[in-house]
């Protein structure tokens, strides 16, 4: 029998409590959050194509980065991309999204990238419209 207080010392580690921590710890909901590991404007008269390079460890349907967005700095959205399908083997990846209309007094932006379990990441990129 495994005693709570036991379980962690070196010397007394149940094989059993082992694998239970391993297969928790290793599932799909611990994937963690998408990264965004570029992102690139191209803009003619406030009207924006954007190009996102993600990295996720998508393990299929059950947890894989579905979406980003453009928002404003205070998260007002301008654009929004949905990711149909799942990139287990395709990582990182870019994916596009145009017609996205900048309000002319906007001169930076985030993208913010979400995922099937976890949600929005809390890593955000901003990206400096100035000189697109």
């Amino acid at each position: 029998m495994i005693y709570p207080k036991a379980a962690f010392h070196s010397d007394n580690v149940n094989p059993r409590f082992l694998f239970f921590f391993l297969f928790v710890f290793s599932s799909p909901g611990f994937a963690g959050d998408v990264e965004i590991v570029d992102a690139k404007a191209d803009c003619d008269n406030n009207v924006c194509r954007f190009d996102v390079t993600l990295s996720h460890a998508d393990t299929g349907w059950e947890h894989y980065a579905d979406g980003w967005r453009v928002i404003t700095e205070d998260g007002q959205e301008l654009g929004n991309r949905v990711l149909m399908h799942p990139h287990v083997n395709e990582q990182p990846f870019t994916r596009s999204l145009s017609g996205v209309k900048i309000p002319a007094t906007v001169k930076t932006v985030w993208i913010e990238a979400h995922d099937s379990v976890h949600g929005t990441s809390s890593n955000k990129y901003k990206l400096d419209l100035s000189s697109s």
